[in-house]
């Protein structure tokens, strides 16, 4: 899974602004540090599939969308 464009850590983003939440809060909703979160985010790394699925639970969002595949 190469997220290169980084589509995945902008709807991160978004999804976690729109809740109003900041990197730590969602990292301690989600188990993991904001430092992840930030990672993530800036597309210094990629979660694992494990992760992904908890973080589309989280928003109520698919997979697709994240990554980046689908618009919905």
């Amino acid at each position: 899974m190469s997220m290169k464009s980084n589509v995945f850590g902008k709807r991160l983003k978004e999804l976690r602004l729109e809740r109003g939440l900041s990197q730590r809060k969602l990292g301690e909703a989600l188990g993991f540090c904001n430092q992840t979160v930030s990672f993530w985010e800036s597309g210094r790394c990629e979660p694992d599939y494990d992760s992904l699925v908890k973080i589309a639970c989280f928003f109520n969002a698919s997979t697709d969308f994240l990554l980046g595949l689908s618009d919905i």
